[in-house]
Order: structure tokens, then C-alpha cells, then sequence
């Protein structure tokens, strides 16, 4: 299968670095000092399931080099989605699936509307991992799951080989036919993970040991929740205690990536976090109080630290 990842961050990086390790034929879309280093040196992944090292790879900073691809993982920051989904009408084919594995709630819209419907896809990644160098990526714990499907909940034979590629790789994968919910589960528990933990400046085991830290998690998922519910999506009954169960499980040194970006002084994907709960919140009548205030927190930060 012919993939193209933009970007090869954290999650593009990964998870395209196990598709290329199987033998499948990868592009990764890159810039700065972390296109070089794999241009020079390579790609790597360290990681609990299996670390990779690629040190022949495909990577540019501009799509046009690669051309028509099959699929193309598209994993930014949410602050670059619009300019890079324009970037990708080099890499569209007639049968071309887009498949965004972003946080947030607004990714498939913003494709449709940039790309059309045709491309456009939907898409849920689990996974902890950063840029811990140029050309190498951290994955943190050893989950690692896509889930993605048709906006529309279809059958879909390019997305069912899409799904058969990432599973001969031993990427945990799963073709859904309901992607809208899958995207607002996960949004439903990110929302209050990266909160806190940006708010916070900590990783997860401290705020997990606070009962204090409890509530707070629990009150912003609940919120994301009942907005979700109000909006219309169908979210299952029992999805606050499997959201509790992760954030028991997850690793105490876990830190979610706007921790992560807030500490390197980087923009921060708030707005379409806390932000969006808060904002979707006044648009259906629903109080999100401890949203917003991790919110107010954050958002003297959204932009990154200043040059100096």
C-alpha cells in the first residue's frame, strides 16, 4: 500500500514507521531540523512494543515529490490542519482516503470542506508518543490503537485495506462504522487528560494521587460528555467508567501532548480542547464551569512562549 504522513510527528511518525518497517511503501512529510535528521540518519521509534530503526526512508517537505498515494495519515497540530490540508492535493488520487488522527471533534469537517467528501474520512488514535529528537520518536506505554472509518458509516474497501495493512504491521487497528462517535469518545477523555496536565504541569501520577485531581478530571469529562450528548451524539452509558479505568491505568510519567508543547514553549491545542467544550457548551445551554476555567488557565499560553 503507497502512504503518505503528514506529519511525521509524534503519532504520523510512529505509526507510519510500523506500516514502513512491514514493507509498505511510506512518505513522510516533514520540515525543519527533523527532515534532516531523517533525510541524514533516518527515521527511529523507541518504544515498548518493538523499537524500529529506518534508515533508508522517503521524506520531504513537499508533497509534490511523492505524488498520488493510497492513504495518507494525516496527524498535525491542530493550529496547522487548514494549510495542511491544502498541502495534500498532490497526494490525491481517484481513490485517495484522508484519514485525520488529530484531537478535537473538527478534523473531518474541515476536510470535507477543504478537500471534499470523497476524501475526506474519519479517524481515533490512542497513543503517547513525541518528537524526543530530530528523527527520533518516544512512545510512551505500550498502547498504540487507530480506529477510522467513513464519514458516513459505509463499507468501505479502501479503508478495509487500509485497515488489513496496519494489522499485517501489527498496528492494533479497527475499521468502525460509527467514526463520529469514536472521535467524541476519545475527545470526551483528552479534554480533561491534557487539561489538567497542562494546567498542572505534571504528568499524570501526581494529579491521580490528589483526590482533588480526581474530581477535576472526572468534572471536565463529565462536561465533554454531556455537551457531546446534546449535540446529538450517541455515546455509550457506560463511557465515563472506561474513561476513569484508562486515566487509573495510564502510566504515572504520562504527560499528554499540549504538556508536552507547553513545555517547549510551543502553541497549544487548547481552543479546540477546553476551548471547544466551552464553547459548544454556551451553544447548546449546557454549563461547562470546569472547562473553562482550564480554559482561562491555558489560554495565556496558547501561542507559545515569545521569541526571545
Amino acid at each position: 500500500m503507497k502512504i503518505a504522513v503528514m506529519a511525521a510527528g509524534g503519532v504520523g511518525g510512529y505509526f507510519g514507521a510500523r506500516l514502513a518497517a512491514a514493507n509498505h511503501e511510506v512518505s513522510f512529510i516533514a520540515r525543519g531540523a527533523h527532515l534532516n535528521a531523517i533525510q541524514d540518519k533516518g527515521l527511529k521509534v523507541e518504544s515498548l512494543c518493538g523499537n524500529i530503526d529506518l534508515p533508508n526512508v522517503k521524506a520531504t517537505d513537499n508533497p509534490s515529490d511523492i505524488g498520488p498515494v493510497d492513504v495518507v495519515i494525516f496527524a498535525i497540530k491542530l493550529g496547522d490542519m487548514e494549510e495542511a490540508a491544502k498541502a495534500c492535493s498532490p497526494l490525491l488520487g481517484e481513490n485517495t482516503a484522508v484519514i485525520p488522527f488529530l484531537n478535537g471533534v473538527d478534523a473531518p469537517a474541515t476536510l470535507t470542506k477543504l478537500l471534499g467528501p470523497k476524501y475526506a474520512c474519519g479517524g481515533v488514535t490512542y497513543i503517547f508518543s513525541s518528537i524526543s529528537r530530530p528523527g527520533c520518536i518516544r512512545h510512551v506505554g505500550k498502547f498504540a490503537r487507530l480506529v477510522f472509518g467513513e464519514l458516513d458509516g459505509r463499507p468501505s474497501k479502501r479503508l478495509k485495506a487500509f485497515e488489513i495493512a496496519c494489522s499485517d504491521s501489527g498496528i492494533d487497528a479497527l475499521l468502525s462504522d460509527d467514526i463520529i462517535g469514536a472521535i467524541w469518545e476519545k475527545f470526551s477523555v483528552l479534554v480533561p487528560l491534557s487539561g489538567i496536565t497542562a494546567s498542572a504541569r505534571s504528568p499524570i501520577g501526581p494529579l491521580r494521587a490528589e483526590p482533588l485531581g480526581y474530581d477535576i478530571f472526572t468534572a471536565a469529562m463529565t462536561e465533554a460528555i454531556s455537551v457531546g450528548k446534546a449535540k446529538g451524539i450517541a455515546l455509550p452509558d457506560d463511557l465515563q467508567g472506561r474513561h476513569i479505568q484508562f486515566f487509573n491505568g495510564s502510566s504515572d510519567e504520562m504527560k499528554t501532548s499540549m504538556l508536552i508543547d507547553l513545555e517547549a514553549g510551543k502553541a497549544l491545542e487548547a481552543p479546540w480542547l477546553s476551548g471547544a467544550v466551552s464553547r459548544m457548551g454556551r451553544e447548546v445551554g449546557i454549563a461547562t464551569p470546569v472547562n473553562d476555567t482550564l480554559f482561562a488557565v491555558l489560554q495565556p499560553h496558547v501561542m507559545g512562549a515569545p521569541e526571545k
